[in-house]
């Protein structure tokens, strides 16, 4: 992708997964924060949010949701993988104020890089004089730990509200697992979901990959969601990863 693509030929939801919904996302601890994203994302009055967390708590869900919501009112909104950066130039963040909704995450991965930090910067100062757009951005570590070089972006992203995301307990991400297969249309048995906590990845994004996996999977082979089957999927991604 090159350096000068334009914001209308930009993929805008190559990276999101179906579902990763609001409706999906379970966690007690993380209430308030779900509530002021929600309201982000419906165009309230808050116009930024800078969420860090250790890997895995969520915060991609999270992101997600917000602009599966946003686009379900009938907003633009765009999700931006920063350890994707690779894939496009800090160019891309150039008009990005004239959607309704931007989510930026991990932008652990770029910092310490001039031309990102300072694209970065840019796009916080014309969000803000826009006034319509909101921006959501998240982290793995908190603000005084980035590492950022450039300490007026660093006060851009103390703007507006700062969380930390707190890890699901295992209730909660068993109960998640089970609302998003909810929201696919097919049965996660208790056991299947069991299994997938004792025995796959505990991370929520790896968990919800593995989800979507399992659904296209049972629905191409027209099997049920068994233990069995599982492990069979399992081990089939496990011996794709190794070629």
């Amino acid at each position: 992708m090159s350096a000068n693509t334009s914001i209308k030929q930009l993929p805008l939801s190559m990276w999101l997964r179906q579902g990763a919904t609001f409706d999906s996302y379970v966690s007690a601890a993380n209430q308030q924060l779900l509530d002021n994203i929600r309201n982000v994302a419906a165009l309230g009055e808050e116009h930024f949010i800078f969420i860090w967390g250790a890997e895995g708590v969520g915060k991609t869900h999270l992101l997600q949701a917000a602009c599966h919501a946003a686009t379900n009112a009938g907003n633009s909104s765009v999700y931006l993988p920063m350890q994707e950066a690779a894939q496009f130039a800090p160019e891309m963040l150039e008009d990005l104020e004239q959607m309704t909704l931007v989510t930026i995450d991990n932008i652990d991965a770029v910092a310490g890089d001039q031309a990102w930090e300072t694209a970065l910067f840019n796009l916080y100062n014309r969000v803000r004089d826009n006034g319509e757009c909101r921006l959501i951005v998240s982290a793995h570590q908190p603000l005084a730990s980035l590492g950022l070089r450039l300490p007026d972006l660093l006060s851009r992203l103390s703007w507006g509200l700062v969380y930390q995301v707190q890890a699901m307990t295992d209730e909660e991400k068993l109960q998640a697992l089970k609302q998003g297969a909810d929201s696919r249309g097919f049965e996660l048995p208790d056991e299947v979901a069991n299994y997938l906590l004792r025995h796959y990845q505990r991370q929520t994004a790896a968990l919800f990959d593995l989800l979507e996996r399992l659904d296209q999977r049972s629905l191409a082979e027209q099997r049920r969601l068994t233990i069995p089957f599982v492990k069979q999927v399992i081990e089939t991604d496990f011996r794709s990863s190794k070629e």
